[in-house]
């Protein structure tokens, strides 16, 4: 991937200048580890007159691949091809976005220690970027950059040279000029406005991407007729994440009208009265519950069974005395969005040599389970049919055998208080059943008569005194001292 930003000058502004804004001398031609190649910057032209830096990244598409297997867009097994022959080493999209801001992000936050007079003025700049994928052709692009003070060259790239009759590529050769921008805000610009041509993002967009949108949209984004567009694209059609920026950038636009901060339009509401109106989720109630459970235990080896989407596993490996967390579940594409939450790509050693994630039935005995000192089934069992549960009861208490065992289920008798849930349905599609308090004690005492373990029971949320709390949990513990020492 190839980009060159050129500026000229003068004896009172030399074009050299620009050396001082990127932060790197244009004598020097300098290399930077990115995560997913090498970035080179060097300057085939610096004068007085004119100075133009290029950045080209070099993609290693092994290990492209390799970080994305299982994770991400690239993990799905019929797009194994696909990740080797596509246009990740040579086209502009958001790994060059990432390296830009990496390598220049001085300059992309408009820093300058040894000329601070210079980020704040504006100067003649001329970016090209000889192939970039344009998902809506050249007019998307001119609609994209124009509004911004740049003129825009996009030229189509033909499919094939030696037949014209092919038509145009979605690439184009992208020239932009511009004599009324600073450095900072061209970056910018191209921070965001590169990924959202390509309409793709090499990494799973997470919450935090609305910040670094709102950071290098400031001043531009919310008053840019494509806003919305650009807000979806970068966001990779995230339509929760869409909203929120939408709405935050609505509430900027509105501060600008009325010259005015954002905090004080955004004060309808006093922060501890909107705390009043929210309770906790019950999703976090049980977590929490779970998490005081483990810790109560004194567990370090963890099994998450059907761990779903991570967000237990999440949780554990926030605490240290969790040595080794496993997370189990027979969806591949569970795991997958996992892996995602969890950022396993970007994670460090020692914080990835803690944490797996397995593929796996628990309707099987698995060796793998073997030698725990806790598992937990949260909002399982009642996923299986009735006649399947014998198996994994045998599967988790019989075979696997952990110390501990933590187990959350539904309570069905608290549905009448769900005022949306119509009476005698479940609380979700796939639930095969769920219990009311006696049913399901019945179950636990027996399980744990028939493996040797002691059992207790903790509500979850709201307990009322007539249906009890939405979600009920048992605590197995196996106390073999006892039985030690008649062995001994």
């Amino acid at each position: 991937m190839f980009l060159t930003i050129s500026t000229r000058g003068d004896a009172a502004h030399p074009a050299t200048d620009l050396g001082y804004l990127l932060h790197k001398h244009p004598g020097k031609a300098q290399k930077f580890s990115t995560s997913h190649g090498t970035a080179h910057v060097f300057y085939p032209e610096a004068d007085e007159q004119r100075c133009t830096a290029a950045l080209l990244l070099e993609i290693d598409t092994v290990a492209l691949v390799r970080r994305g297997k299982g994770k991400g867009r690239g993990g799905a097994p019929d797009a194994a091809l696909a990740q080797y022959v596509n246009d990740r080493p040579y086209a502009a999209s958001s790994l060059l976005a990432v390296a830009l801001s990496g390598v220049f992000s001085s300059a992309l936050r408009g820093m300058c220690a040894a000329r601070p007079e210079l980020p704040e003025r504006a100067r003649p700049l001329r970016v090209e970027v000889p192939a970039l994928p344009a998902r809506g052709g050249p007019g998307l692009v001119h609609r994209l950059f124009e509004p911004l003070g740049w003129t825009v060259t996009a030229e189509p790239v033909a499919l094939d040279t030696e037949f014209p009759a092919w038509g145009d590529s979605r690439y184009v050769r992208l020239v932009l000029a511009s004599d009324t921008l600073t450095l900072a805000e061209a970056l910018r610009h191209l921070y965001v406005l590169l990924p959202v041509l390509d309409d793709a993002k090499h990494y799973w967009v997470s919450s935090d991407e609305v910040d670094k949108l709102l950071r290098a949209g400031e001043g531009w984004l919310p008053g840019h007729p494509e806003q919305k567009l650009i807000t979806s694209r970068y966001l990779s059609r995230r339509w929760s994440l869409t909203r929120q920026a939408t709405e935050r950038l609505e509430l900027v636009r509105l501060a600008e009208a009325d010259d005015s901060e954002v905090e004080e339009i955004d004060n309808a509401v006093a922060e501890e009265t909107e705390a009043e109106e929210r309770p906790t989720p019950l999703a976090v109630l049980r977590r929490e519950a779970i998490l005081a459970a483990l810790r109560a235990s004194g567990a370090a080896r963890v099994l998450d069974l059907g761990c779903g989407q991570g967000q237990l596993v999440q949780e554990l490996l926030k605490d240290t005395r969790f040595t080794e967390i496993v997370g189990l579940d027979v969806s591949a594409r569970a795991l997958t969005i996992a892996a995602r939450r969890l950022k396993l790509d970007r994670m460090g050693e020692r914080q990835a040599s803690r944490v797996r994630l397995l593929q796996g039935s628990l309707a099987y005995t698995d060796k793998r389970l073997k030698g725990y000192d806790a598992a937990v089934l949260s909002e399982v069992i009642e996923h299986l049919d009735l006649p399947r549960l014998p198996a994994l009861e045998y599967a988790v208490f019989g075979a696997a055998r952990p110390r501990t065992v933590v187990v959350t289920t539904p309570n069905v008798e608290y549905n009448v208080r769900w005022e949306t849930l119509p009476a005698g349905h479940v609380r979700h599609g796939d639930h095969r059943f769920e219990w009311t308090r006696e049913e399901f004690r019945a179950w636990a005492a027996r399980i744990a008569g028939l493996h040797g373990y002691d059992v207790e029971f903790t509500p979850i949320g709201p307990d009322d005194p007539e249906v009890g709390p939405p979600t009920q949990m048992a605590l197995f513990h196996r106390d073999d001292t006892e039985k030690e020492a008649k062995a001994a």
